[in-house]
């Protein structure tokens, strides 16, 4: 079976690029720094249904991203979490808070609606993370 992306994934996120394991994605919403991890695995809607391997890829993957964007956006505290709730296939949630933002210190899932990037703020955030992700 070949990996194919949830359709709300497609439709929230832009793709930017591949990590070893996980499609890396930028959420629409430019209220927050957003990035999401899916694993390329078909019918996979939880960590522990990945083999060990993947598991361990996944963890990498995932620190890796967490710390760049901490390092890039300043990050007071990295929100990291695989809810699955409303789109059940797996994908990591990487969100950059500050103290200082409209959520604090809450979390930020359904407080808000999305502002999506205008065109000029997506070509800067496009190119402030591609080469400090380094993705294929």
């Amino acid at each position: 079976m070949s990996f194919s992306l949830h359709p709300a994934l497609k439709k929230d996120c832009i793709k930017l690029g591949q990590l070893e394991l996980c499609r890396v994605l930028l959420m629409n919403d430019s209220q927050f720094p957003w990035l999401i991890l899916v694993p390329e695995r078909e019918d996979i809607t939880e960590i522990y249904q990945l083999s060990a391997t993947d598991q361990q890829q996944l963890m990498h993957e995932s620190s890796y991203i967490a710390e760049q964007l901490a390092l890039l956006f300043h990050a007071d505290k990295m929100n990291i979490a695989a809810l699955g709730n409303m789109v059940p296939q797996l994908h990591i949630h990487h969100v950059v808070r500050y103290k200082t933002d409209k959520a604090w210190p809450a979390p930020i899932w359904g407080l808000f609606d999305a502002l999506t990037y205008t065109e000029k703020e997506l070509k800067a955030i496009v190119e402030k993370l591609l080469p400090a992700l380094e993705l294929k």
